[in-house]
């Protein structure tokens, strides 16, 4: 199968396969997003070396698997290695073996070491040993290229990326795999031959959101809504307890995390740091300040501020499609069935506020349908000061050019028309922000949709409308 989208990805590897120093490259992503696969198939497998950690093993079983792999390619000690102060040892006579495979284009010697943290256990001396082999030895091989890989995004963080012990300023590249946008899924099922309309894939991605993983488990035989109801509401649906599942893999002690997860999924717009605790049950410290960073590095949530006052606290905000989605449904119950759900009013209620969440992954596509992909700017959510007759606006994009664009989403079936009653919603909105912001800059009302504007006598209430065929556009870096 090829490598749908990662161009960013597919250049960070080849500038460290082409260049004339020892290359430390750091892959990490939320579970399920994509990361073993893209190195696999980049290099079609073939390594100097390769070994993965194990899930929920001691250290004695995760040097045996090291050991095997160390057998695997050529190594003839045959006891397991006593300590990773050995393994490492052992992996370094391996890589100095004339005989060691090399990549056929650049020399170098390939070493790749998957879901990383699961190889450091309690008491091990894992952490210790691999700074050792690559400060002693690695950092010095010009023809080397090491790399490490993991799900547990806030380990491979704190413990590689921003440790300040020995992997201080070692890393030389890290790539951060994120999950596919509209284009690269709309690509994926092409690449598959699953045959789904753009309405079609815009609601996968409601659902499923953009992980690969979940999209390879289609059965292009079914329909979107009998995939659903087999791969998630069927109790033995390969998805069915994947959210449970879900921050086990990526965090060591994940109460928190859930605890401020389904917290935040009540409130669809956001939660203050302060009401979350309060709500969440999860002490306004350290703890809180830790589990929001990680979950936030693992792409589940979004920070932001008010337009008006960002230095009153932040809003936290939950985007993860696929956790929304088994929040509102599975753990909720609201439906035992989705080819029984959709076309309901609350299908359609739901449909709308999701659709906000897909927008909200898109805004590098929404800002190059607008031709403001070179303009910095900064996105926000407001809220009228307003008890009663006050308005919200879930994304404003702040320009430096000096433009503000209030954006308005909306998901239909067909163009989207404007009423009379709409309009003078949008105008409504369009002057609170103005009377409450004052705002030094030009306001624009930009409409997003699924499928285009209807032109009538409403429509000149907006200057720039985003359609769905902006949204699919994939984005190069």
């Amino acid at each position: 199968m090829n490598i749908i989208g990662r161009e960013r990805e597919i250049d960070v590897i080849s500038r460290c396969l082409a260049s004339r120093r020892p290359e430390f490259l750091v892959v990490f992503g939320r579970r399920r997003v994509g990361k073993t696969y893209l190195i696999k198939q980049f290099f079609h497998e073939r390594y100097s070396f390769y070994s993965t950690g194990i899930p929920d093993e001691k250290t004695r079983n995760q040097l045996k698997a090291f050991h095997e792999s160390l057998k695997y390619y050529g190594d003839e000690i045959r006891t397991i290695p006593k300590d990773w102060f050995e393994a490492f040892g052992r992996l370094r006579k391996l890589l100095e073996n004339e005989s060691v495979y090399r990549d056929y284009s650049s020399g170098k010697r390939i070493v790749f070491l998957d879901e990383l943290p699961w190889m450091e256990t309690a008491r091990s001396d894992f952490k210790s040993a691999f700074d050792y082999f690559w400060n002693s030895w690695g950092s010095s091989q010009q023809d080397l290229l090491l790399i490490v890989c993991g799900s547990a995004t806030s380990w491979i963080i704190d413990n590689i990326l921003s440790d300040k012990g020995g992997f201080h300023n070692r890393i030389t590249k890290k790539i951060h795999v994120n999950p596919f946008t509209l284009g690269e899924c709309e690509a994926y099922f092409k690449e598959n031959g699953i045959s789904l309309s753009r309405d079609k894939i815009i609601e996968s991605y409601m659902i499923f959101g953009g992980i690969p993983y979940y999209l390879n488990l289609y059965d292009r035989r079914l329909s979107l809504a009998q995939n659903v109801d087999s791969l998630i509401f069927d109790t033995n649906g390969d998805l069915h307890y994947e959210y449970d599942q879900l921050f086990r893999s990526l965090f060591r002690r994940p109460d928190n995390h859930v605890k401020i997860i389904e917290t935040m999924a009540r409130h669809r717009s956001g939660i203050k740091r302060t009401d979350l605790s309060k709500e969440s049950g999860v002490s306004d410290g350290e703890s809180l300040t830790r589990a929001l960073r990680e979950l936030e590095q693992c792409d589940f949530i979004r920070q932001y501020s008010n337009v008006k006052t960002p230095k009153n606290g932040c809003f936290y905000q939950l985007t993860d499609p696929f956790i929304l989605f088994c929040l509102y449904f599975l753990r909720e119950g609201r439906t035992k069935s989705w080819q029984a759900f959709i076309k309901s009013p609350e299908y359609y209620a739901w449909r709308g506020n999701a659709f906000e969440t897909v927008c909200l992954l898109h805004i590098p596509q929404i800002k190059a349908a607008l031709g403001i992909s070179g303009v910095v700017s900064t996105e926000y959510s407001w809220r009228s000061r307003r008890k009663e007759g006050g308005a919200q606006i879930d994304l404003l994009i702040d320009r430096r050019d000096d433009v503000i664009n209030l954006c308005e989403m909306k998901y239909t079936d067909s163009e989207f028309e404007i009423t009379g009653k709409y309009k003078n919603e949008l105008i409504n909105k369009l002057e609170l922000f103005t009377e409450e912001v004052c705002p030094k800059k030009s306001v624009h009302i930009t409409l997003i949709t699924s499928n285009g504007l209807k032109r009538n006598a409403n429509a000149d209430v907006v200057q720039n409308v985003v359609d769905s065929d902006r949204l699919f556009r994939i984005i190069s870096d």
